[in-house]
């Protein structure tokens, strides 16, 4: 009768548990504490080395006011006359601040279209020039510029064709240079001396260095680029913004900034573009006073003409009538003549100024019209009240009339001139500038606590994200449950051994591409109170009873999948039940690949392949070992065939001797998944067991072999779990406890 009592059972298979085990991700960031601690350091060292090397930014501001201001017209303004203002559009003023018109007088005057470049060393360069490190003793004669050398232009002109293109200053002794032109290939065209204008390639370089502290073979680049390039390039650094105000409120100050890696020439170049911009306001209101007065200029000739004409003409009247005396009617209407042709005159000043800028059905053109046309009106009734009079006194009053009105014409417009003259000399404009540029500081970018704070975050989320991401996707086996529910038992759970690490060597033969990793000795007479020959010891107890229903003595170890550590629990497994006394016999089934033998310390030549082929004898194949009890059969020379080999009788034959002559009769076979072998050998074996190693096979792998083999009538009877480790993972999702006990 069979004793089940003490059998691992079999468990029904229970539905997989599609759900995130927080329990287990958790336990994964344990695991893989220092990982990701060591991720996220060399991310917060990159930051800071970026922090570091990085071009520092520099910012400058300056405020500057756009005041309202009225347009100036040769006799008035019509704001006076049509109760109008004009105000100065702000966001025009922007546009002009960042027209190609400011910004290109401002590359003249600071030289921005010339850069001078110092070669640099790789990555740290610029840092070594900005920190100002002296050039070491043994790096004279090279290229790379460092700190406190540098090479001050005087001035650089080139032709059209060669802007764009480097020039190469190289430092020699003695105050001299050489000029190269950098292309496909570099042309040397020729020296200079510092301080000197020197012309070069006919003329179309013409360069002053006006400075060169450095030592020979130093190199600077000098480009001058095209000047548009330039302006556009100052556009991108600029920005205006008006400051203050509601969302319909326009307070007409304008914040100007303007970055760049040159704290100095950020500062200059503002000032520049603040007072360009100045400038040109202030030439803008005055040319509105110079067309004016050019207007005026050329109408006072022919009023002063028209003067003359009008006074000979009445005096020569007045000698032909011998005078006529004006009645007190006539002088009145003298006088109302003279205020009508006044107004009349600036009306058709008025007009010729807005025919430049309107239409005639523009409503203030028309209006002004309307104006002109009430006050020829008033004129033609004046007319018509002189020819009633005498016809001495209407000639009198007509010529009177004309000398009067031109005269008061006359003097009108030397007064608008003369204050336009002043207007225009006393020209200020509607733009003040109320904070001059500055420069600050300290850089704007790059941020460098922002940026080591974001490296250290991304380095952390980096690391923690494949930890999961390798831990989602390992589904390797962590627990003996969940073997058990695919419906296999768990005769034992074999702790990852230190000691037996110590025992594993790398093996590479000629025909392998890859080095193999063996077993130099056996870890239950190296150290047989690890824990690991403990839980083998375990597995000793449960096949007593396993084995009892059993056909034979035979037990098949397999696994999945190779590197699992198949010969390991066959070799220790041999061993223990060597030691408690039994005789036992290892068979290496594994012809193609099989390595019991470098545990024992002996070669392979002579094992089961040459038992098989006929070569040798079931006698000549077994080995002794230095375990009592012990002995074991090498795989042999790796034949061509040795699935056809286990198929043969003499498989058979020297199964069944090896049952008569041992108490135990252990297999080692190739992996399930990879040959045919294992069902071949498990087909005459009572008991088969299945290797799992600890997050390395996964569930499927463990089901498609338990299948396979079934398929073939080999039953597994349970499972062995192996390299089992205590890690967070595990213990917080699945409960694995371990003990040693000393």
């Amino acid at each position: 009768m069979t004793d089940t009592s003490t059998a691992p059972q079999r468990s029904a298979p229970s539905p997989v548990d599609d759900e995130i085990d927080l329990g287990r991700l958790f336990g994964l960031l344990l695991d893989h504490k220092w990982l990701i601690l060591l991720i996220t350091t060399l991310f917060a060292v990159a930051g800071i080395v970026y922090a570091l090397l990085a071009t520092p930014i520099y910012q400058a501001d300056a405020l500057v006011q756009v005041e309202r201001r009225s347009s100036i017209s040769p006799l008035g303004d019509l704001g006076d006359v049509f109760g109008q203002e004009t105000e100065s559009s702000t966001s025009a003023e922007v546009e002009i601040l960042k027209s190609r018109m400011v910004l290109g007088q401002v590359v003249d005057r600071v030289g921005l279209d010339t850069r001078v470049t110092p070669h640099s060393l790789p990555i740290i360069g610029g840092f070594v020039q900005r920190r100002g490190i002296e050039r070491p003793s043994w790096f004279d004669g090279r290229p790379a510029v460092w700190g406190n050398e540098h090479l001050a232009l005087g001035r650089l002109e080139v032709a059209d064709n060669l802007r764009g293109m480097p020039l190469i200053v190289e430092a020699e002794e003695g105050g001299r240079y050489r000029l190269s032109l950098e292309g496909e290939t570099r042309e040397t065209l020729g020296e200079g001396r510092v301080g000197e204008l020197s012309s070069f390639r006919n003329g179309d370089i013409e360069l002053r260095v006006a400075e060169l502290q450095a030592p020979a073979g130093a190199m600077f680049t000098l480009v001058q680029h095209q000047r548009l390039d330039a302006i556009r390039q100052l556009g991108s650094r600029l920005n205006v913004a008006e400051v203050g105000g509601g969302r319909n409120a326009s307070t007409g100050m304008l914040r100007l900034t303007l970055t760049g890696a040159d704290r100095g020439e950020t500062a200059r170049s503002l000032n520049a573009v603040a007072q360009t911009f100045l400038t040109q306001n202030v030439e803008r209101q005055s040319a509105e006073a110079e067309q004016s007065l050019a207007f005026l200029e050329e109408q006072a000739p022919e009023l002063r003409g028209q003067l003359a004409t009008a006074e000979e003409s009445l005096n020569q009247y007045r000698v032909e009538q011998d005078s006529v005396d004006l009645s007190s009617e006539a002088q009145a209407v003298i006088q109302q003549f003279i205020e009508l042709e006044n107004r009349l005159n600036e009306l058709e000043f008025q007009e010729a100024e807005l025919a430049q800028r309107y239409t005639p059905s523009h409503p203030t053109y028309q209006s002004l019209l309307r104006q002109k046309r009430h006050l020829q009106a008033e004129r033609d009734d004046l007319n018509a009240r002189v020819s009633q009079l005498p016809a001495a006194q209407q000639e009198v009053v007509r010529r009177t009339r004309d000398v009067e009105v031109t005269q008061a014409i006359y003097v009108n417009v030397l007064n608008k001139m003369q204050e336009l003259q002043v207007a225009r000399a006393g020209t200020i404009g509607n733009v003040r500038i109320i904070d001059e540029a500055a420069g600050s500081r300290f850089p704007i970018e790059p941020k460098k606590p922002l940026i080591v704070v974001l490296a250290t975050l991304l380095g952390g989320m980096l690391a923690v994200g494949i930890v999961l991401v390798r831990g989602l996707l390992r589904r390797g086996v962590e627990s003996p449950e969940q073997i058990e529910d695919t419906g296999l038992p768990v005769y034992a759970t074999v702790p990852l051994s230190d000691e037996q690490k110590k025992l594993v060597r790398r093996v590479k033969h000629r025909r392998d591409r890859h080095a193999s990793e063996v077993v130099s000795g056996v870890l239950a007479v190296r150290a047989p109170a690890d824990t690991a020959v403990e839980a083998l010891r375990n597995l000793r107890t449960s096949l007593h009873f396993a084995m009892m229903d059993a056909g034979d003595n035979r037990l098949m170890i397999t696994g999945p999948s190779p590197g699992i550590g198949k010969s390991f629990a066959t070799v220790n497994l041999g061993a223990i039940c060597a030691q408690a006394g039994q005789r036992v016999l290892v068979v290496d089934a594994d012809m193609r690949k099989g390595h019991v033998h470098h545990a024992f310390g002996h070669g392979s030549d002579g094992g089961l392949s040459e038992l098989l082929s006929g070569r040798s004898t079931t006698d000549e194949a077994i080995r002794t070992t230095d375990i009592d009890g012990l002995d074991y059969v090498a795989r042999g020379s790796a034949p061509p065939n040795p699935s056809e080999l286990l198929m043969t009788a003499t498989f058979s034959e020297f199964l069944e001797e090896a049952s008569r002559r041992y108490d135990l009769v252990i297999i080692d076979t190739p992996p399930v998944l990879a040959v045919t072998d294992a069902a071949l050998v498990g087909a005459q074996c009572g008991t088969t067991l299945m290797v799992v190693r600890f997050q390395l096979n996964p569930l499927k792998e463990l089901r498609i072999a338990n299948r396979r083999l079934e398929n073939a009538g080999v039953t597994v009877k349970g499972a062995i779990l192996n390299a089992m480790e205590r890690k967070a993972a595990t213990a917080y999702g699945y409960g694995y406890y371990n003990y040693s006990y000393k």
